[in-house]
């Protein structure tokens, strides 16, 4: 029986990272501070309302890859543009939530 506990608890671990989003887990594996994941959990579920897959996916790359929002931010391409206008309402929307 003891030796059955620590199975279930990881199992139970991997199956609440599986149901995270891409910009939730991008968050929790950042090095941006500790004992984050309810604001990570947060910022997500804002995301969830404000931003499609696609947009998540991207914006998660940010956490790795901070250079990439400033390069999206200063595009010519229509597209970042459009991305950053939502980017920057998901932002303003989770800094309001999520605080």
């Amino acid at each position: 029986m003891k030796k059955l506990i620590p199975v279930v608890l990881a199992g139970a671990t991997i199956a609440g990272c599986a149901g995270a989003g891409a910009i939730e887990t991008a968050c929790n594996t950042s090095d941006r501070g500790a004992n984050k994941r309810q604001l990570c959990s947060c910022i997500q579920q804002v995301a969830d309302f404000t931003l499609d897959n696609r947009d998540q996916r991207l914006a998660a790359k940010f956490f790795k890859q901070p250079h990439l929002a400033q390069e999206i931010r200063q595009s010519d391409n229509q597209g970042h543009e459009v991305f950053w206008k939502r980017y920057n309402k998901f932002g303003d929307a989770a800094e309001s939530y999520c605080s």
